[in-house]
């Protein structure tokens, strides 16, 4: 499977990085892909917010935006899946070209801008969803939004039956003007509708806040006050950034959301100061590609991580290799759980 893998890796690597995208996920529901399940263990299984996961490395959103590839990504041995994001209504994103590898620095940058099926039928394949994962959503707002703050409880409201915890993606680069609404009175006004979408569900799911990485001291002080007394269950730490320093190849330039290694340290910088301003539980995302980053991810405070750019050069058969060799550092250091890791050190990146 490996050998197939890596063949099909260097395939993909030679045409356009949004067709090898899909071809990828279909390649995955035909079953060329891991069969199993997630790896786990005594040490690795862990709560976050009431889930229950039986490994801290989950797949971060916009990988599988629709929720197309959920049996098949079960499969992998992710312990938790995000799908989306998802919008009130269908949109088509920018216009393409929109992704775009750096292939010497292990990075992607897209501008995708939330294309997606609409809530209507992400919902509908969520609610077919197979059992036994822990599958959570990504929400977002249309571009063309009157009221974008809206569109979030909106998309709570009608898939929220369906998912185990949603996430509210106020960071993302793509959209115009979307990041305003990590401001502080902004932000406590769209997680208070937010919520009472929530309390209007049978099941009170998780709610967690995605931030950016490219944040104030001050700003990400704000955003975790507002954090702390808005009743949601953690925080998403963080989306792509809008640097650009020291990237290589024809598309360093391009516009959009940097990830993968480039952004390891930064976001990794920031989950550590945010795990200083706030007590809930933070999910660490940004440049995971080995057993030891999500390790340093944990220790800085994190007590969850999620990929996706890795996956791009490394191949779903990473994340059982990432799961692995997390299970093989926590005992080498004599953590009987992931737990007692989280926040182990964090004082490296402060």
């Amino acid at each position: 499977m490996k050998l197939l893998e890596t063949i099909g890796l260097k395939a993909f690597s030679k045409i356009d990085s949004e067709t090898a995208h899909g071809l990828a996920l279909r390649a995955l529901n035909t079953g060329l892909g891991p069969r199993g399940g997630p790896f786990a263990t005594d040490r690795l299984r862990t709560q976050i917010a009431g889930l229950d996961l039986p490994n801290p490395v989950g797949l971060a959103a916009g990988f599988d935006k629709n929720a197309t590839a959920l049996a098949a990504l079960g499969r992998t041995g992710f312990g938790f899946l995000e799908v989306g994001a998802a919008t009130p209504r269908p949109q088509p994103g920018n216009p393409k070209p929109r992704l775009f590898r750096l292939t010497e620095d292990r990075a992607a940058i897209n501008r995708f801008g939330f294309n997606n099926d609409g809530m209507e039928t992400i919902g509908a394949r969520l609610s077919a969803r197979p059992a036994g994962r822990i599958v959570g959503l990504n929400l977002g707002a249309n571009k063309d939004s009157t009221d974008r703050a809206a569109d979030f409880a909106t998309v709570l409201a009608h898939c929220g039956p369906h998912v185990d915890f949603a996430t509210v993606n106020v960071s993302s680069p793509n959209t115009e003007k979307l990041r305003d609404l990590q401001g502080k009175a902004a932000l406590a006004a769209l997680l208070a509708g937010v919520m009472d979408a929530r309390a209007g569900l049978e099941a009170q799911i998780p709610v967690f806040l995605k931030i950016a990485p490219d944040l104030t001291g001050d700003e990400l002080s704000e955003i975790a006050e507002v954090a702390n007394t808005s009743g949601i269950s953690g925080i998403i730490a963080t989306n792509t950034t809008l640097d650009r320093i020291g990237l290589h190849g024809p598309h360093a330039a391009e516009k959009g959301g940097l990830s993968g290694q480039p952004l390891f340290e930064k976001s990794t910088r920031t989950l550590a100061q945010l795990s200083g301003l706030t007590d809930l539980p933070i999910i660490g995302v940004g440049g995971v590609g080995s057993a030891d980053q999500a390790y340093q991810k944990i220790r800085a405070g994190a007590s969850a991580v999620q990929l996706y750019t890795a996956l791009v050069y490394g191949g779903v058969s990473l994340v059982d290799e990432i799961t692995r060799g997390l299970d093989a550092l926590l005992a080498r250091d004599g953590f009987a759980n992931v737990a007692d890791a989280v926040g182990s050190g964090r004082g490296d990146w402060l």
